[in-house]
């Protein structure tokens, strides 16, 4: 309930007056039927059904000027005015309709703006520690929970609303026969306290069936070439058909809990109603005009006990979705980067003497004894290559990270230019770096969005040029659209080569003054890797190179290599001694 009112709050901060002015309507909407359902003791002593409506209250003065009227005039004058009181409650109930839709949906927006934002400026270790799928199920699935969790709280304050109203002028009318009813309906909300709870119980399987529905689909779609290539299609079918089979028996539950709520509340109804208008004529003695004022007011009020308790069930049902959202605000907002306020103003740092670490200790769990890094000291010259390479998991990865200044040291420091990068500095020289993956990321467009990624405001020609630098202008000019050819999902209608350079030319357009590759040749064949390496080598002493390789052909022409062994510098050599 807690992560409840957090939302709620945020809501009151994001509406404002709005808020009020959607109560205020609400009030007048449930005044102004109230109104409309007292009209009608008077209508129905002009037919001759009841009395004047004397000893109802208010009846009296709204039934006065209508007995000043001639006779055939009075039901006409009353049908009119029962029809403007409509009217304008109409009215009145649409505005505050569409009232409701643009706080909802414009909290809703605001809610996924303030969610992306955060996670997009948290830290580089915030997404080591956490799915990226998960990520995505909150995103999607629990965020359109909350939004319908929302709805759902402002359609419980309006019924609230008309059910305090409505019960106000029952108090009025009768009040032993009220004091029953609010009784009764207060046992009957004790009563269905157990299905609160069990809605409670389903919201969270249901959070945790949709994470592993999304996770496990975004494992199998990027695995499909393994899935596909060992024939695993079965295994995967058999914990598909069984996930699903649990998220269907989680919904019919609901469903047949709601329903049962439902049942169980319209059978309450028809005996508490028979009660009523036994005692207000055994008991009470109620006039025939008040009992028909009151039997039409719970008539109409009986369901909306209805109406909140549905909506308190499936406002139970998504607390957890509430829950899920507020921990990944409070996640990703402990784990923002220290971002100066000005931080896309901030030019790009361009080195003049190069990077050095000194006595650098990194580790990912700050409680395990395990280092990552462990006194790691190096020197990179400016616009000189340098290859890095070492076993897997000795530690390059995370050099690189290291460098572009992803995370932080434990303890030593990494200098540029001899000077240490405080938040400012580290914003300023990653703007100055272009990064280059092993596994090359396209998105689902054409050459041409792909490279403006990188630079919105590049021309065709400096796009070109960035092309021929990374050896990938001739194959592009031979595509049928050229650079409006749709690489596909991943950029999968490519060749891996032809991804590899197109990444390469994407990170050239920054005009990066270091270039840093993360064994982005490892995949490629020979041919296509003497490709890239010729690219490269066009580039040396423009930029300062670093290169994360395994291969010897990769690091012929490094200026310099540092060979990495359990996070620790095992041995720095120039390219050509340790080549021979």
């Amino acid at each position: 309930m807690a992560h409840l009112l957090l939302y709620m709050h945020k809501l009151h901060r994001f509406a404002g007056v709005k808020l009020y002015v959607n109560v205020v309507g609400m009030m007048l909407i449930s005044l102004l039927e109230g109104i409309g359902i007292l009209m009608l003791v008077p209508a129905l002593g002009v037919i001759g059904l009841l009395g004047s409506g004397g000893t109802v209250p208010l009846v009296s003065s709204l039934a006065r000027p209508l007995q000043e009227m001639p006779e055939g005039l009075k039901l006409p004058a009353l049908l009119g005015a029962f029809i403007a009181l409509i009217a304008g409650q109409a009215l009145l109930q649409r505005k505050m309709t569409d009232l409701n839709l643009e706080i909802q949906h414009g909290f809703i927006r605001h809610l996924r703006l303030e969610v992306y934002e955060a996670l997009i400026h948290a830290n580089w270790a915030f997404f080591l520690k956490n799915r990226k799928s998960d990520f995505n199920h909150v995103m999607t699935f629990e965020l359109s929970r909350v939004s319908s969790g929302t709805y759902l709280v402002l359609r419980l304050a309006t019924t609230l609303l008309f059910t305090l109203i409505q019960i106000g002028f029952a108090l009025w009318l009768s009040a032993p026969l009220t004091a029953l009813v609010l009784i009764s309906g207060l046992a009957l909300a004790l009563y269905a306290r157990k299905y609160i709870r069990q809605s409670k119980q389903m919201g969270d399987e249901t959070s945790e069936l949709a994470q592993s529905y999304l996770a496990g689909m975004t494992e199998h779609f990027n695995g499909m070439k393994d899935i596909k290539s060992n024939m695993t299609e079965g295994q995967h079918l058999a914990w598909f058909r069984s996930l699903c089979r649990q998220m269907e028996l989680n919904l019919v539950r609901f469903g047949k809990m709601q329903s049962a709520s439902q049942a169980f509340y319209k059978l309450a109804s028809a005996v508490f109603i028979s009660l009523f208008v036994f005692l207000s004529f055994e008991a009470f003695h109620v006039r025939a005009e008040q009992l028909v004022l009151i039997i039409v007011i719970f008539s109409r009020l009986w369901p909306k006990f209805q109406t909140l308790q549905s909506n308190w069930e499936q406002i139970a049902q998504s607390i957890p979705a509430f829950r899920s959202l507020a921990d990944l605000q409070r996640g990703s907002a402990a784990a923002q980067e220290a971002r100066p306020a000005d931080a896309d103003a901030v030019p790009p740092l361009r080195m003049a003497q190069g990077i050095a670490c000194r006595g650098v200790y990194f580790r990912y769990d700050a409680g395990s004894p395990a280092y990552a890094l462990q006194d790691v000291n190096l020197t990179i010259p400016v616009n000189s290559m340098t290859a890095v390479i070492g076993k897997s998991g000795a530690g390059k990865s995370t050099l690189i990270d290291l460098l572009m200044g992803l995370v932080e040291p434990e303890r030593g420091e990494v200098l540029v230019d001899g000077r240490p990068l405080d938040p400012v500095r580290r914003f300023a020289f990653r703007r100055s770096i272009s990064y280059v993956p092993q596994d090359p990321f396209l998105f689902h467009a054409s050459i041409r969005d792909n490279l403006r990624i990188a630079s919105p405001e590049a021309s065709e020609e400096q796009m070109r040029e960035a092309l021929r630098l990374s050896a990938a202008e001739e194959f592009v000019s031979r595509l049928p659209q050229g650079l409006d050819t749709v690489v596909g999902d991943r950029g999968v209608r490519l060749s891996g080569g032809e991804r590899q350079r197109i990444v390469l030319a994407r990170a050239l357009l920054r005009k990066p003054a270091v270039l840093i590759l993360d064994e982005a040749t490892s995949a490629l064949d020979n041919a296509n890797e003497a490709i890239v390496q010729q690219a490269l080598d066009r580039l040396k002493g423009e930029m300062t190179i670093i290169v994360i390789a395994h291969r010897l052909s990769t690091i012929r022409n490094a200026d310099q290599v540092i060979v990495l062994e359990q996070g620790r510098v095992v041995r720095r050599e120039e390219a050509q001694k340790l080549v021979k």
